[in-house]
């Protein structure tokens, strides 16, 4: 059976944040690695920058970009509700940080292609 609070729709938001930052914990050793190559071997950076370029690393870029976009906002929204009086409209506050997210990453995206 399904909890209660699980059914409110902050619940998604409270995930949604917490995936977002697991897999924003997870990119970041993979950044430092390709960081790495333009010490260590400047050629397999070149040759990872042209892969790159492909339409799926940039929907992936798309994709990352709106898991930030959305960790930040959904970070915005956790501090609201901490120092901000309580009030009824949490949920446009959550459902605006999705929205916010998405329209910076679908700006990314179009401005990548």
């Amino acid at each position: 059976m399904i909890q209660p609070h699980r059914k409110h729709p902050l619940w998604f938001a409270h995930i949604l944040h917490r995936l977002s930052g697991l897999a924003l914990a997870l990119f970041v050793p993979v950044h430092f690695f390709v960081l790495s190559k333009a010490v260590t071997n400047p050629a397999a950076l070149d040759g990872f920058l042209h892969w790159a370029e492909s339409p799926l690393v940039k929907l992936a870029e798309f994709g990352l970009v709106f898991l930030l976009a959305v960790h930040i906002f959904g970070g915005l929204r956790l501090l609201a509700l901490e120092f901000l009086p309580w009030s009824g409209p949490r949920k446009t506050l959550a459902a605006g940080a999705v929205a916010a997210g998405f329209l910076i990453s679908v700006t990314f995206l179009l401005r990548a292609i």
